[in-house]
């Protein structure tokens, strides 16, 4: 696994996303729990929340149709964020692992390593030997 140094573009990155998701956070009635924002390699930043409900659909599935209806198609890299989890940046699921890598196969992925330091991979690192 090919780990990236986090810099500053990231941090700024994972603060849009946590900027977004406590801009929209709402425990009761809609449970907007995961804030995203992705940025583009022309350098623009998309950012979104989940939506909740009985076929919810993920924050990252969000913020990449924002981007791709703004006409982005060439991403760099993605976070997600949830207050309750170490630095406050969650990996993403299963199934938006597989919509990244068949969206944009050459993404980074910021997320904890396993002793919660922030780190910086490939999704074809979190989801080896995908069909593409």
């Amino acid at each position: 696994m090919t780990f990236y140094e986090i810099d500053k573009e990231d941090e700024e990155l994972i603060k849009i996303a946590l900027s977004k998701l406590e801009s929209n956070f709402d425990d009761k009635k809609y449970n907007y729990t995961v804030g995203t924002a992705i940025r583009c390699k022309n350098g623009n930043v998309y950012s979104g929340v989940n939506c909740d409900g009985i076929h919810g659909s993920c924050a990252e599935y969000i913020t990449m149709g924002i981007a791709i209806s703004a006409g982005e198609r060439e991403f760099d890299t993605i976070v997600a964020v949830h207050k309750d989890f170490p630095n406050k940046v969650i990996a993403p699921c299963g199934n938006c692992r597989q919509m990244l890598i068949e969206y944009c196969p050459d993404i980074k992925v910021i997320l904890n390593d396993y002793e919660n330091k922030l780190v910086k991979v490939g999704i074809k690192d979190l989801l080896p030997f995908a069909c593409l």
